[in-house]
């Protein structure tokens, strides 16, 4: 009987780069994958962007060819779901009654859309967007024409609310907060990108309270926010993500706000980690805990958790890394700003082409976006962490490698 190995419960980026990783550097063992969905692992950007707005097959989402898992002997489970943990006898039960034995395991189970709990939520046309299946029925919705109401001023809000309005979609979205991704970006940029969305047509209403759903014939008309109605013939929810922890509470793992993870990704049971958007991880850059729902985050998780099974002493040592692209503005940001922080900006932002710091309290660099200002990411993702003159920040004639 073969020796158990690495079992990876997730099939998204995250589950796809630790099996990517070890077969890289030299793991031969047994290694197994399980996914509950029926494609094989793939990309969840372009479910928002380029393949929602029809651009992109979805043949380009996806981490690997069709043939790579068996041609590097990963045993591929797909359409499975994993529904319990056996700690003590290292195994993993399946939902169709079979159990996989493992030496380590990790957990990439992701996260979740976080659901409205309010009248009507459960009505046809209300979706939230998380799957390929998903973006296919937005997408389907967008070539009916109509008029689309997005709740959540996210950055998954905001990115279908331009694809909408690009397939010619009437769109509104209701923010709770005063601003869109004001907690993220602060008033400043919140307002820019706020601005940008009402000069492509978009009906942005903020401090929006939604009190319910209502249909005809069992399919959303109308979205009561306040006092009055909105008329909507398709929804999305986009008001955040919740980390899947049912298996590893289950399992008596420590869970809060995601599996707890050390710095080398490792649960309080030695043999267990978890990656991505589950992982509430220790960060040695920033010295503090962070759950990180992006991409980056995952495709570095991954190998992180590949590399410490493999016995490295690699470390959960960078800072946050995330990109949007939403009409003809495409954005990087590094690091991790708080609203309260100062805002520095380099250029004009009424041309759209800048970069913008984020300065704290103490002087140092938190964050720095570039928008439509291309291969300045590495440069800028240097200075995070460091304290520099606001005043140097802020000068074009000042080379971004020299500060």
């Amino acid at each position: 009987m073969a020796e158990p190995g690495v079992v990876v419960v997730g099939g998204g980026l995250a589950g796809a780069k630790v099996v990517q990783t070890l077969r890289e550097e030299g793991y031969d063992g047994a290694l197994t994958l399980v996914g509950d969905e029926p494609h094989r692992p793939y990309e969840r950007p372009p479910l928002s962007k380029e393949y929602l707005q029809g651009r992109a097959p979805l043949e380009k989402a996806f981490v690997h060819p069709e043939d790579w898992y068996a041609g590097h002997g990963v045993d591929l489970r797909l359409g499975h779901r994993a529904v319990a943990l056996d700690r003590e006898r290292h195994e993993v039960h399946l939902d169709v009654g079979e159990v996989v034995p493992y030496r380590y395991l990790v957990l990439a189970t992701g996260s979740e859309p976080r659901l409205l709990r309010v009248p009507g939520a459960e009505l046809g046309g209300v979706h939230t967007l998380r799957r390929v299946a998903d973006s296919d029925a937005l997408r389907q919705a967008f070539g009916r024409g109509g008029r689309l109401v997005v709740v959540g001023g996210g950055w998954l809000g905001l990115e279908v609310a331009a694809a909408a309005r690009m397939a010619g979609v009437e769109v509104t979205v209701l923010e709770a907060a005063e601003q869109p991704l004001l907690a993220v970006l602060g008033e400043e940029m919140a307002r820019y990108f706020a601005e940008l969305h009402r000069r492509h047509g978009v009906d942005l209403r903020t401090g929006a309270a939604v009190r319910a759903f209502h249909g005809r014939d069992g399919h959303v008309a109308e979205v009561e926010v306040d006092d009055e109605v909105v008329p909507a013939d398709l929804v999305l929810v986009a008001v955040g993500a919740a980390p899947v922890t049912g298996l590893a509470e289950e399992a008596g793992l420590e869970v809060d706000n995601g599996v707890l993870v050390d710095e080398q990704l490792r649960t309080s049971d030695p043999a267990v980690l978890a990656v991505g958007d589950v992982a509430n991880a220790r960060n040695t850059a920033l010295g503090r805990r962070l759950r990180v729902e992006h991409w980056d985050n995952a495709r570095r998780q991954g190998k992180l958790a590949a590399r410490v099974i493999l016995g490295r002493d690699d470390r959960y040592d960078w800072v946050p890394y995330f990109y949007t692209d939403q009409y003809d503005l495409g954005m990087e940001y590094v690091g991790l700003g708080g609203a309260g922080d100062r805002v520095v900006v380099r250029g004009d932002t009424a041309s759209g082409e800048f970069i913008v710091f984020w300065v704290g309290g103490d002087g140092r660099v938190t964050a720095a976006m570039n928008v439509n200002t291309w291969d300045v990411n590495d440069d800028l993702r240097a200075l995070v962490g460091r304290r520099v003159d606001p005043a140097r920040l802020a000068d074009p004639a000042v080379p971004l490698a020299g500060l």
